[in-house]
């Protein structure tokens, strides 16, 4: 993918992620963090609404923040790139020199650019290496975890990460068909799942390897484990009235992101205090009622946005006891 090409992605949401983050970027020397940089759509879009505001990028892939550094130059040292997970969050702006920023966006799973690369081994469409690693400096492969969990290990994944209903028939296939010759592409494993799912099942929802392949990225990647990293840490960099959003795209996510938010926004003391202590007050007042999902126009012109989730919130203003 080019530059070019990734200036056209349409990144999900963004009019609507644009309205919530932009009103504390208002200020001279304000600064947006995007933890999921990917192509770069909705730092241009924030950045471009948001004239004294400069962007802290964040992408633990390479390719992806050379494509997005492209896309954002003619931002100029509005923009500073790291690489890095997104649960590294307090190292990166320590790194950067800002310790409490005014605004956060975590857009969850995958970048256009991940999907469309045939060598990543991300779509299920399309025969590639079994790969999925968003950091293709890490060792772990979905080959890898294909090829040597047990069939109890695989199914535990699937289920957990995809929730997959016939985890357990997919996983002792998987085991049985290894034995004679190792995974090592997509379109193998893919006729493998098709092959466990009952023909009934095949025809009435979507793709039959959706569920496992969306279960072996998260795992390969540790999604979870970097989401519950970054939750709490996005939060505790917010400055008073600085707003965090976050996009969700399957349940699992998605409902840590809930408990977070709900948490944060949610005093601690035991039922009749007379006052509230500081250390036990709400941190967050939620900007959305539930989870806010893209309207039909969007999901026509951009399919990928159909599963997408939108919750967001404000760090409280303190107020002296």
């Amino acid at each position: 993918m080019s530059g070019q090409q990734a200036a056209a992605h349409v990144p999900v949401m963004c009019a609507r992620i644009v309205e919530l983050l932009s009103p504390p970027l208002q200020a001279p020397g304000s600064v947006y963090v995007d933890c999921t940089l990917g192509l770069g759509g909705h730092a241009e879009a924030m950045l471009t609404a948001c004239p004294e505001a400069t962007l802290i990028g964040i992408d633990r892939d390479q390719h992806a923040l050379a494509l997005a550094g492209e896309r954002l130059a003619p931002f100029g040292d509005r923009v500073q790139l790291f690489q890095a997970r997104y649960d590294e969050l307090p190292d990166v702006l320590e790194q950067a020199g800002r310790p409490l920023v005014q605004a956060i966006l975590a857009d969850l799973g995958l970048s256009s650019m991940q999907i469309d690369r045939r060598d990543r081994g991300f779509a299920y469409s399309v025969d590639a290496p079994l790969d999925m690693r968003m950091d293709d400096t890490q060792p772990l492969t979905a080959a890898d975890l294909v090829n040597t969990a047990s069939a109890g290990e695989l199914t535990q994944m699937l289920r957990r990460f995809g929730e997959e209903r016939f985890a357990d028939r997919i996983a002792r296939r998987i085991v049985a068909e290894r034995a004679s010759e190792p995974f090592d592409t997509s379109a193998r494993l893919v006729r493998v799942i098709e092959s466990a799912i009952p023909a009934a099942a095949r025809a009435a929802g979507g793709h039959p390897a959706k569920r496992t392949f969306q279960a072996l990225r998260i795992a390969v990647n540790d999604e979870l484990v970097a989401l519950t990293g970054l939750l709490p840490a996005a939060i505790d960099a917010l400055a008073p009235g600085g707003r965090l959003a976050v996009l969700a795209y399957h349940s699992g996510e998605d409902r840590l992101v809930k408990n977070a938010l709900r948490e944060a926004a949610t005093d601690r003391a035991p039922r009749g205090l007379p006052a509230v202590p500081p250390e036990l007050r709400a941190r967050l007042v939620l900007l959305t009622r539930g989870a806010e999902r893209p309207g039909a126009d969007e999901v026509q012109i951009n399919p990928r946005a159909a599963s997408a989730r939108l919750r967001a919130g404000e760090r409280m203003i303190e107020v002296a006891a």
